[in-house]
């Protein structure tokens, strides 16, 4: 069946294993610390038994450089107050430059208006040193911040490695952000220098950003001056209150050194953002030296990336998944970088972007896979993808038949390296191993150090059934805090509320017998069926086999009298007709592929499904909405991609359809 797990897609080639770096690292740890690790199973149970030493390791087999020692790798203190690598110093962007290459390239990319280009490692530490000056002579210090209102363009990448040598802190949002969303994010960090464009494309569109930059700067009383890239061309049409200054003249000092602030482990390196769709967004705060030693060993060992490989993944500055790609610059690697919409002209111009440069490591999301396999394409056959190692999944759970559709119509022999973890710790928790198998709609590990469980509601730990996600042990990658929450009340609030101590992420999970992982959608979306609970991801996987529907949110609403009700809600692709026969098809579909639980009390026609900037279907602020709660308290619009996808479950609440 195309919705069946567990059926075994790919294996890595003898070759491939003695070639990985996770092997290396392997016989370094076995001569090391004489301990024999003869599998990944071994490696990982050494670095969840003894977390210290094997943090430790990762710093020393990669050689990061501490200014001043450790005394002591981890503190006795517990989540979410534990305490990495106490007395050292370090620079995140130094342990980058250490890898510099010269005329070799370090950035290729590429927008839906500009074609593809290159910057080689030097010319990138010249532009990263003359920011850096520039931002000296402003008078921005460590410990300042500095944000960016940006496309995915190198000028985001140069503007976040010159702030980290500095010690400087970074925070950024994509430019499709409005105003007041971004306003509710940079307002809470003070920041001294606004680094924003002129604008975007978007399918061909041309979107001027000037209204917007000036809000934030005039509204945000911290920012002292305002650095704009001139992207698309657009004339400037508003008043700022401070200074403006174009990105050409910050880049004027060719001569400048790169000077790398030594700054403690736990100092910030940037700062993410929750989604906000129900309030004002979480400020979270990760540490130089917890990013470098997580990016270092998920990029490098779980991605298996090596030096000279291109790492892509499709991405905007507002996900995290961008400074994901940045750290595999770590790797001793390129990065590809893509500006548009990855629907421009055709569903094709990132294959076509993976037979150009060559991309060996390929990322992207769920939905964007799903959208291919719906198309009916087939990039293996319409490209070359020899260089192709990998292909990256994350976002939301890829359902079983997207895992066979990328080994039918893309690779036969391509590793495919599902992930989960998310803005809480800017890595996964779950994800690829180059040395183990793929099964179909299974997530390969755990990552090393990651010592991760699925616990049932009254804490109980299980196994081959679906649980709570929750990680036991401290990683040095958790949030440092939530700015401006001094007393962690947000921080506990947000991870340690359910179980004491223990961070709960909020998915849910079941691990299976040989240690892969299935994730069914976030546990504060279950679908609870007749006492039985469902995972909103089985629900999108049997939809998606249907092919007259472009995509769908289902939701479980509790209803007076202990009564639910199950609602499907739907787009269709065009021409299709919205008819009892297509309820069927879909109800049959759910029905044959999992069970009568599955199939929804009703099925809605609606013009769009709601989603987060960052691409997350927006299941519990919709079934806040139905349930009667405010609109002002379920969801802020300006936090959404398509805030005019609200209207119509705005109209059905209005009706009290449901209560």
């Amino acid at each position: 069946m195309l919705n069946e797990f567990g059926k075994l897609l790919w294996t890595p080639s003898q070759e491939t294993i003695q070639k990985s770096r996770i092997t290396d690292y392997m016989h370094w740890v076995t001569a090391q610390y004489n301990d024999y690790l003869k599998d990944y199973n071994a490696l990982y149970q050494w670095s969840i038994e003894d977390i210290g030493r094997f943090w430790e390791s990762i710093a020393e087999y990669f050689e990061v450089k501490f200014h001043t020692p450790y005394d002591v790798v981890i503190n006795d203190l517990p989540m979410p107050y534990t305490q990495w690598f106490r007395g050292a110093t370090l620079n995140y962007a130094e342990q980058i430059f250490a890898n510099s290459y010269g005329n070799e390239v370090a950035i290729y990319h590429q927008s839906e208006h500009r074609p593809l280009a290159e910057i080689n490692w030097k010319d990138l530490r010249m532009q990263v040193a003359s920011f850096s000056y520039f931002l000296k002579t402003k008078g921005v210090e460590k410990g300042d911040r500095v944000v960016g209102f940006l496309p995915n363009i190198p000028e985001a990448t140069i503007a976040f490695l010159a702030c980290c040598s500095m010690g400087v802190i970074w925070s950024s949002c994509s430019p499709d952000f409005g105003a007041d969303s971004v306003i509710d994010r940079f307002r809470q960090i003070s920041p001294k220098v606004f680094v924003t464009t002129d604008g975007y494309y978007y399918n061909g569109k041309q979107f001027s950003k000037w209204e917007a930059s000036s809000q934030i700067a005039n509204e945000i009383n911290s920012i002292e001056n305002v650095v704009y890239v001139n992207f698309i061309g657009c004339p400037i049409n508003q008043e700022f209150k401070v200074p403006l200054i174009e990105w050409k003249e910050t880049m004027t000092n060719t001569t400048a050194p790169l000077i790398f602030e030594a700054v403690p482990f736990s100092h910030p390196i940037w700062i993410l953002y929750s989604s906000g769709t129900t309030g004002i967004p979480k400020a979270i705060t990760h540490s130089q030296g917890g990013a470098l030693l997580e990016h270092l060993k998920y990029l490098c060992l779980q991605n298996d990336v090596h030096p000279g490989e291109k790492f892509f993944w499709y991405s905007t500055t507002g996900w995290m998944m961008w400074n994901f790609t940045n750290a595999a610059l770590l790797s001793g690697g390129s990065i590809v970088l893509y500006e548009g919409s990855p629907a421009y002209p055709d569903m094709n111009v990132l294959w076509q972007l993976a037979e150009t440069t060559g991309i060996n490591h390929f990322g992207t999301s769920a939905p964007y896979i799903i959208s291919c396999m719906k198309r009916e394409l087939s990039p293996g056959k319409q490209f070359d993808l020899s260089s192709l190692r990998s292909i990256g999944s994350t976002g939301s759970p890829l359902p079983p038949e997207a895992f066979g559709w990328v080994y039918e119509h893309i690779k036969k022999d391509v590793w495919l390296t599902s992930m989960s973890g998310g803005t809480d710790v800017c890595t996964a928790f779950v994800g690829g191993c180059p040395i183990l198998p793929v099964y179909q709609g299974e997530i390969q590990c755990m990552a090393l150090g990651c010592d991760l469980h699925a616990y049932e509601e009254e804490g109980r730990n299980v196994k081959d059934e679906v649980g709570e996600m929750v990680i036991i042990k401290a990683m040095p990658c958790m949030p440092v805090y939530m700015w401006n929450d001094p007393d962690y009340t947000r921080y506990l609030d947000s991870y340690f509320e359910m179980y004491p101590n223990i961070w709960r992420h909020g998915d849910w999970i079941k691990i299976t017998p040989r240690n892969t992982i299935i994730i069914y959608g976030r546990s504060d979306a279950t679908l609870n069926r007749h006492g039985v609970r469902i995972g909103t991801s089985e629900i999108y996987s049997a939809v998606n086999t249907v092919d007259e529907v472009k995509d769908s949110l289902i939701l479980n609403l509790e209803l007076a009298g202990g009564k639910h009700f199950m609602p499907l809600f739907i787009i269709l692709e065009p021409n299709v007709i919205f008819d009892n026969k297509l309820k069927d098809k879909i109800n049959n579909a759910l029905r044959n592929q999992y069970s009568n639980r599955h199939v929804p009390d009703e099925i809605f026609l609606v013009d769009d499904i709601p989603y987060t900037i960052s691409g997350k279907k927006m299941e519990a602020p919709i079934k806040k909405i139905l349930m009667g709660i405010h609109p002002d308290k379920a969801v802020k619009l300006d936090a959404m991609r398509n805030p005019e996808s609200i209207d119509y479950f705005l109209n059905m609440a209005r009706e009290k359809k449901f209560i």
